[in-house]
């Protein structure tokens, strides 16, 4: 999608749909308005009648736009004039969108930027519309013998203030390179496990190198992680008939002269949970147990394309987790590339055991910090749902970091405890440590598992596993957390310029 910003009248933008926003209590934005002059108070009528009400999330499309050049006019209730919340604006931009994508039209002008929207400047709402429709173009149909024929649009305009063009503008070219992230990170996780097996994975990250000099990529194969002592990552691998990868980008934005930035990507391609299997329903959508590394390319993606000034170097530990003959079995016990040893209680606890040797390899770059994001945990499904990400870390300023980025993207996450009361639960009578802690608290004992090998840096975990994918009728790739690190990185990028 082509995405521009200028400035000009809305009545005489010539588009196949105006977008304009109207607030409850018969309030017109300034663009809307216009369009009410040029329409000879149609929206007014509209408002008297009870037809448009101004709330919050309200869409309703005229067809017929008489005395402005555009074919229709799509008005957007944007509830109270006082001020936006973030939130809602995000809502609005996305319903605006949406339903330019459900009309099949090839082309839009939106006038939302115009809003105001607590706490957020014109570079914020720019983005944040460019990204909402970016995401409305996407489609996953590679698989299907007839891909979907309907018009997307291919084309906005945001009017915005002349004096704020610039920052705009900037804002566009952020929103394009992390759509081609987003779009980078669903496409692999909406992969089915027969097409987007490790291999694939590591072919993904090689085509990224290649497309962007600023990307160095190394792919370890089995004989070099054995040498390296990576006994609990292959463990989990050693059931499946698909070779383990160990995939490492390097990207240099500032010439060395940091510590880099290091993302930590679960790369599970499909996890039947092994010899400890999972229940049948639902288990087709364990071809998404490998969002975290999607998630790490994506944002490799968007950093490279935006020439960032910053240092970032993606891991991902790349797996297949098979119930088989030579598959780990319960009461297993496996020695990791630190040296500790696992007593594995629960073979579908697999996602801890392959980071564990990936957090240790990633002591090796000398990080400034390090921030793993994986599927994890059943458990934050249930603590948290599909609204927050879950967040540990080690470092507080980190957390709190991290809370900001997810915070003023809209891709939230909500902080756990990392306690050292929970460790307990991890005692084993036969290792260093159980790879399982008991019903209790499962998101907790799982990051604490990790926290044990992540003592000689700054560090954070994202459970992903109720954020990473949409189920039901919508199913499909979320592409979150790409949001809040790009946010993350481009916030530690400005301060480094």
């Amino acid at each position: 999608m082509e995405i521009s910003v200028k400035r000009g009248h809305p009545q005489e933008q010539k588009t196949a749909c105006l977008i304009v926003g109207v607030h409850a209590g018969k309030k017109l934005s300034s663009a809307a308005e216009a369009i009410d002059k040029a329409l000879g108070g149609t929206l007014t009528k509209l408002f008297k009648r009870g037809d448009l009400t101004g709330a919050m999330g309200e869409t309703l499309m005229l067809h017929e736009a008489p005395g402005t050049s555009a074919e229709r006019v799509l008005v957007m209730g944007c509830g109270k004039i006082e001020g936006v919340e973030a939130a809602e604006y995000q809502q609005i931009v996305g319903k605006a969108a949406r339903a330019v994508a459900d009309a099949g039209l090839r082309n839009a002008v939106a006038c939302l930027t115009e809003l105001e929207v607590k706490e957020r400047d014109t570079h914020w709402k720019t983005l944040q519309a460019a990204l909402a429709f970016h995401n409305s173009t996407y489609r996953f149909d590679q698989m299907k013998s007839k891909p979907s024929k309907k018009t997307r649009c291919a084309k906005l305009t945001l009017l915005v203030e002349s004096v704020r063009n610039a920052e705009a503008e900037r804002a566009v070219a952020i929103a394009d390179g992390m759509a081609e992230g987003l779009n980078l990170t669903k496409d692999l996780a909406n992969l089915p496990g027969n097409h987007c097996p490790p291999k694939q994975l590591a072919d993904a990250a090689k085509a990224l190198g290649k497309a962007h000099k600023s990307l160095k990529v190394t792919v370890l194969e089995r004989a070099e992680m054995e040498a390296l002592g990576m006994g609990s990552l292959l463990a989990v691998a050693q059931g499946s008939a698909e070779a383990p990868k160990l995939i490492t980008l390097e990207y240099t934005g500032d010439a060395g002269k940091s510590r880099p930035i290091v993302l930590v990507g679960k790369g599970v391609t499909f996890d039947s949970g092994g010899i400890s299997i999972k229940p049948g329903p639902g288990m087709d959508e364990m071809k998404f147990d490998m969002c975290g590394a999607a998630s790490v390319l994506g944002v490799m993606k968007a950093v490279a394309s935006l020439g960032l000034a910053v240092n970032v170097v993606g891991v991902i530990p790349a797996v297949e987790n098979m119930p088989d003959g030579k598959a780990i079995k319960p009461g297993d016990v496996v020695t990791s590339m630190s040296g500790q040893t696992i007593e594995i209680l629960n073979t579908d606890a697999e996602g801890r055991l392959i980071l564990c040797d990936a957090l240790t390899y990633a002591a090796r770059f000398e990080p400034d910090v390090v921030i793993d994001i994986a599927t994890l945990t059943g458990a934050c499904v249930i603590a948290l749902g599909s609204h927050a990400s879950g967040l540990l870390s080690n470092h507080d300023p980190l957390a709190e970091e991290l809370l900001r980025a997810g915070q003023h993207s809209g891709d939230r996450a909500w902080r756990l405890p990392l306690w050292d009361d929970y460790q307990k639960q991890l005692d084993s009578n036969f290792a260093d440590m159980a790879n399982v802690g008991g019903r209790e608290a499962g998101t907790i004992t799982a990051a604490c598992f990790l926290a044990r090998y992540t003592k000689a840096y700054r560090w954070a975990h994202l459970d992903i596993a109720g954020t990473a994918w949409h189920s039901g009728k919508a199913k499909g790739a979320s592409g979150r957390p790409v949001p809040m690190l790009m946010e993350f990185i481009l916030n530690r990028a400005r301060r480094a310029g």
